[in-house]
């Protein structure tokens, strides 16, 4: 397999400070550059230099997991399903903590080689503020690996938490990374399609509750000057099929150049995700295929859907990181989750450039103030091309009622994502907001929990895999 420029001079580097004598290396390249294939030519290199015996993968989902294997085998030309006579194996965070003495004691017996993917959703500096997947990288992997290499497309956590294995500058605070692939060097070498974000505003909104009617000319007026929740935004019917005819339009015209271009929505809820499919299905015409954790086989549906042609895909957070499925070209954010990690994973999913002659990259989403920030801070990353962001009105009114819900209620608090200094490049964010830590009782961790079952000091961000106790 025929290696990017990238991929080889971050190869090259990994090796060089392996001999050095460092053993993790952290890597920040860009969703949809190719961190799994880099990550697959450095084990295989690495085994070529007889470096290292064994190769382990670890990685937040079975779908990931499974690509990683694949592409593992076809790079290396060996099995990798653990049994004997295999390289090694692909396996995901969540089936860590079910491993037996037995697996963990090759890391005493033979050269270990370990890949951790989204490496930003394991925590911790130690067994006191480590979450369950950190603990279990502190307790069994550092220290005892031959080498590892973390991969990341957002090297921050929203909770604050530190990163495992990784290094802060002690003058900052701020994570190292050892190579750095940004957006604007991908979409400039063209491994990255230059994306376009479409903000959907409206400067007649209303809303309804017990003490009364009030007007905001923008959802930036709405949310400075109530307490109005997002969540009851997402769910209006008027504002979900103006985005949703905007973007099947859209996907519509790709389509006419690409016939197996796809589309993804990233909803709120199982709930909102049935929603939106059956708003499809009766205002639209277009049948999509809903994918959530109570499916029977999710990750087969992930894989069916990535075989096919069909045009749209609803789900909550299984495709939203990670998740390599080339055809996506157009994305609704139509999710609760307003953190910039989770914002730019979910644009990460339709910028992997292909050999299709269209190669547009297109986000829809409600014009809520922090994303329209998340979305600047991107064109800010790609200076040179015109129009990354644009503003749209809606033009008939936006009528919502705040009636049925409780008006005391507030979103979870807004978590600052941390400056990061990345070999001279730093990602600010707004100084202004408040960095807190997650709560036992905020809704992230309680989604986090009923989902996958997982507590700990620290919480993962919000994902809805369907993982298995073991993968």
């Amino acid at each position: 397999m025929k290696l990017r420029h990238w991929q080889t001079e971050c190869i090259n580097l990994a090796i060089q400070k392996y001999e050095n004598g460092q053993k993790n290396f952290l890597t920040l390249a860009s969703p949809g550059a190719g961190k799994t294939v880099m990550a697959c030519g450095l084990a295989n290199e690495l085994l070529i230099q007889n470096l290292i015996d064994i190769i382990v993968c670890f990685s937040p989902s079975s779908v990931v997991c499974a690509d990683f294997c694949s592409i593992l085998e076809m790079v290396i030309g060996h099995r990798f399903d653990g049994l004997l006579g295999s390289k090694g194996q692909s396996l995901t965070y969540q089936s860590m903590q079910y491993l037996d003495d037995s697996f963990w004691q090759l890391f005493s017996d033979q050269r270990v080689f370990v890949i951790f993917d989204e490496i930003h959703h394991c925590a911790g500096s130690n067994t006191n503020d480590a979450n369950v997947w950190g603990e279990q990288i502190i307790l069994n992997i550092q220290g005892k690996a031959e080498f590892s290499i973390a991969l990341t497309g957002t090297p921050w956590r929203s909770d604050t938490a530190p990163i495992v294995l990784s290094r802060y500058a002690s003058r900052t605070s701020k994570i190292e990374c050892d190579y750095v692939y940004g957006i604007s060097r991908a979409v400039f070498d063209g491994v990255c399609r230059t994306p376009q974000i479409i903000a959907v505003d409206n400067d007649h909104i209303s809303v309804t509750e017990k003490d009364g009617e009030k007007s905001f000319s923008s959802f930036n007026d709405l949310f400075s000057n109530s307490l109005f929740p997002y969540n009851k935004v997402i769910q209006n019917e008027k504002l979900l099929l103006h985005i949703l005819k905007r973007a099947n339009n859209k996907l519509d015209e790709v389509r006419t150049v690409n016939p197996a271009a796809g589309g993804l929505i990233v909803a709120s809820s199982i709930e909102h995700v049935h929603k939106i499919a059956l708003l499809m299905k009766t205002q639209l015409g277009e049948d999509s295929t809903t994918i959530t954790y109570k499916e029977d086989d999710p990750t087969q549906l992930i894989r069916q859907y990535r075989n096919s042609s069909s045009k749209w895909v609803v789900s909550v957070g299984m495709i939203s990181e990670g998740t390599n499925i080339p055809r996506l070209q157009v994305t609704c954010h139509l999710t609760k989750i307003k953190t910039e990690m989770h914002f730019r994973q979910i644009l990460g999913r339709n910028m992997r450039m292909t050999d299709q002659q269209n190669q547009e990259s297109i986000m829809f989403m409600p014009a809520e103030p922090k994303l329209v920030e998340y979305a600047y801070r991107i064109a800010d990353d790609i200076p040179d091309e015109a129009d990354i962001v644009i503003l749209e009105k809606m033009t008939p009114s936006l009528c919502i009622s705040g009636e049925s819900e409780n008006t005391s209620y507030q979103e979870p608090p807004i978590i600052a994502d941390q400056g990061i200094e990345l070999n001279n490049i730093e990602f600010e964010c707004d100084a202004t907001l408040p960095t807190v830590q997650t709560k036992n009782n905020s809704e992230l961790t309680d989604n986090y929990e009923k989902t996958l079952n997982i507590f700990g000091k620290f919480k993962q961000e919000t994902l809805e895999l369907g993982l298995s106790p073991i993968d």
